[in-house]
């Protein structure tokens, strides 16, 4: 099958669904589909304001025709629109004039990340939210919890899709070894990677009493603000993944302070990586940590992770296994709307972008494109 996946987040940024959606072009192209991915590097950008110190994280400006001829030249089996950004909006456009069917995914919490970001209700984050996913042929979701919501607030056509986690990069190491950034760290080893930013509640992780030492990956809008109340944890910003895994491995427990909508891909990281998850009773955590041993949930966070050190490593890296990348890709597949043959229009010339399974992205030609027979 050719898949057409838009997304305004990709590479270079660095965040979870980044990873998200990395790993899956690489899950599906080992299973033999071809991707071609529309992403904002092919396009004119320009920073978010409130990302304005953050490299990689801009928008597509003005993407409308350029986007056409991409979405055109892939005479794609199925699309998928990855996120509610300018390019989504735009490819929910062109998908809605020309009759072509696709499909959504909602990753994480829209609403309360426009609040933050730029002091929009909530009610209008949801609104537009429901309005960008009305006309999807299917709305994939992380998990039970949040479809029921979604289902109560009138999402229609709203399907399972839990992201997998990288069970070969992130693995399970016989001892724990010292970061070299850093260098020993009093034990036990409180780890929190995510965004710093005021939906992701970070802020509990960091006044949390507990003993040993607490490490923070990654960068946000309130990242120099934590850092000048909190000089006393080990900052070690936005890092590749290669090191990240070894962060993960350095760890004894995963601090995961969210109360909103998540998809959790950290949580998985951490467990895949044997180190049990510390969080509150919300989706995502229930239905990742909640429901197996991959660590302990809890109104009162101290609580949590106190019971968390509790669970052996083998244990959280037992509970991850349950959610590798084949698996995963295959519901992702079945969640799919095929478009029917005579959809799949002759484009104009243009250029689009191939995903090799190393990740790099290639140019396709100038060439004409035959028309479906």
């Amino acid at each position: 099958m050719k898949i057409l996946l838009v997304t305004d987040a990709w590479q270079p940024q660095v965040h979870g669904l980044v990873s998200t959606l990395v790993d899956l072009v690489r899950q599906l192209q080992v299973n033999g589909h071809e991707v071609v991915v529309i992403q904002p590097g092919q396009f004119h950008t320009r920073h978010w304001p409130w990302h304005s110190g953050q490299p990689g994280l801009a928008f597509a400006l003005f993407p409308g025709a350029r986007l056409r001829s991409l979405m055109d030249a892939a005479q794609a089996d199925a699309i998928h629109i990855a996120t509610e950004g300018p390019l989504g909006w735009a490819a929910r456009r062109h998908c809605l004039r020309r009759g072509l069917p696709f499909t959504t995914a909602i990753h994480g919490s829209f609403p309360e990340t426009l609040k933050g970001a730029v002091g929009l209700p909530l009610s209008w984050g949801s609104s537009l939210l429901r309005r960008f996913h009305q006309p999807s042929s299917g709305v994939m979701v992380p998990n039970e919890g949040l479809l029921n919501r979604l289902k109560e607030r009138g999402f229609q056509r709203l399907r399972l899709w839990a992201p997998g986690v990288d069970t070969h990069l992130f693995a399970l190491n016989d001892r724990q070894r010292p970061l070299a950034a850093i260098g020993p760290l009093a034990h036990p080893v409180s780890l929190y990677v995510g965004r710093l930013s005021v939906e992701k509640n970070v802020e509990a992780f960091l006044a949390l009493d507990v003993p040993g030492s607490k490490v923070v990956c990654g960068e946000g809008p309130m990242a120099s603000g934590l850092r000048a109340r909190y000089p006393n944890v080990h900052w070690l910003g936005e890092l590749p993944r290669q090191e990240l895994a070894q962060v993960y491995a350095a760890a004894d427990v995963f601090v995961f302070p969210c109360r909103g909508e998540t998809q959790g891909q950290a949580m998985l990281e951490a467990m895949a990586s044997g180190v049990p998850v510390a969080a509150y009773p919300v989706d995502g955590p229930l239905q990742l940590v909640g429901q197996g041993r991959g660590g302990a949930v809890h109104d009162d966070l101290r609580v949590a992770w106190h019971d968390a050190l509790k669970i052996q490593r083998h244990e959280a890296r037992d509970r991850a296994l349950l959610s590798g990348w084949g698996r995963s890709s295959a519901v992702f597949l079945s969640n799919l709307v095929v478009l029917p043959r005579h959809l799949r229009l002759r484009p104009k010339p243009g250029f689009g972008v191939r995903v090799n399974p190393a990740g790099a992205i290639t140019k396709l030609s100038h060439k004409r494109h035959s028309p479906v027979e």
